[in-house]
């Protein structure tokens, strides 16, 4: 059996330097374990890893990983507690170099969504949910 649990997500990367400093401008907190060549940020969840794309790709055993990413493949989303903090936590993501690409809007399902992307193009989606319940920490309730 596998658990069913997300602890790490591990971004490859060109510039680590580069996309912790954006990382950290939005608030995000590196922990001790992190050092020039590696970083890990605290969530309320799994811990985010920003890792050279390079020795990514050897860790994982590939020859090699593309530098052309950004495909948006995959999306990783942050919930917020209310709806204007959607449009709160864009203007963060903004002044801390992410680029905006779609702007906030209230959904089909009754939410507020927007979608950014980091420095290094990786996409993520900002969400208020009032369906989905946060416990204090702003970990997901299921």
């Amino acid at each position: 059996m596998v658990p069913a649990r997300l602890t790490f997500v591990t971004l490859g990367t060109r510039d680590l330097r580069g996309q912790r400093r954006f990382y950290e401008a939005l608030g995000w907190q590196a922990t001790d374990a992190s050092d020039d060549d590696y970083v890990q940020l605290k969530t309320a969840g799994a811990i985010l890893a920003l890792f050279p794309l390079a020795e990514l790709a050897k860790e994982a055993g590939l020859p090699e990983m593309s530098e052309a990413r950004g495909s948006g493949a995959i999306a990783v989303a942050v919930n917020v507690d209310r709806k204007e903090d959607v449009d709160a936590a864009l203007a963060v993501v903004e002044a801390a170099g992410g680029r905006i690409l779609k702007a906030a809007e209230d959904t089909f399902w009754g939410g507020r969504s927007a979608y950014f992307a980091d420095p290094e193009g990786n996409l993520w989606e900002v969400a208020w949910n009032p369906y989905l319940e946060l416990d204090p920490r702003g970990a997901p309730l299921l």
